[in-house]
């Protein structure tokens, strides 16, 4: 028996730790199952106008001016365009509204900046993104060539030669774009929902350890 006792102490401080992930990824998985409850009902409703604080992925409509000849591109993305791969980015633009900070607006997917960078008046749709902080591997910005992998406002409006920017993103949405692009995002961001797996996955090495133990104890008392 006393063979049994550093093992049996290890088990049981072993399994306490796995019940212990098992049971906070099941309440993981309920807190994001929340969240996804919460961005869904907020796509189902309309934009408001967006106020001076608004709160993330709200929809929000913005009115002002779309400098096309401040234009950027940010990020790199790949698609399958008439039967052929394109790597495009999406199109940064700033806002300018009447006694507002300017906002930079994501219009979306192109191939290439476009051709046409006169400044014109728009409505613009669309949920409000929090911005990024760049990390240790990041993509260095091409301040020059305006195309910039992190979305820092206050770097990005330097470099586009605007005003102090405000200091949200906002994504354009809308319908499934054809010729001219871009095309914008089709609906909210939606995180993974993986913490279920997770959860099975600590409870069955659990279960597995629990096994274990059990096979070397009846080898032991045998013995």
């Amino acid at each position: 028996m006393r063979r049994l006792v550093a093992p049996g102490l290890s088990t049981v401080l072993m399994l306490g730790v796995l019940l212990f992930l098992g049971g906070w990824q099941v309440q993981r998985a309920a807190w994001k199952r929340a969240v996804l409850a919460e961005i869904a009902a907020a796509e189902a409703l309309p934009a408001v106008p967006m106020p001076a604080m608004p709160a993330l992925f709200t929809k929000v409509k913005v009115e002002g001016v779309l400098r096309y000849d401040r234009a950027g591109l940010f990020g790199a993305e790949g698609r399958d365009i008439a039967g052929r791969p394109l790597v495009g980015a999406q199109l940064l633009v700033p806002l300018e509204r009447p006694g507002m900070a300017p906002l930079l607006v994501l219009l979306g997917w192109v191939p290439a900046m476009p051709t046409d960078l006169t400044p014109r008046s728009a409505a613009v749709e669309g949920y409000v993104r929090a911005p990024d902080v760049a990390g240790m591997f990041a993509a260095m910005d091409d301040r020059v060539g305006r195309r910039f992998y992190t979305l820092d406002p206050t770097a990005i409006a330097a470099a586009l030669g605007i005003g102090t920017p405000a200091p949200v993103i906002l994504v354009a949405l809308g319908p499934v774009a054809l010729p001219p692009l871009p095309d914008p995002a089709h609906t909210l961001p939606r995180p993974s929902n993986n913490h279920l797996s997770y959860a099975i996955t600590w409870f069955g090495l659990a279960a597995g350890l629990v096994g274990v133990f059990l096979v070397y104890a009846r080898k032991v008392l045998r013995s």
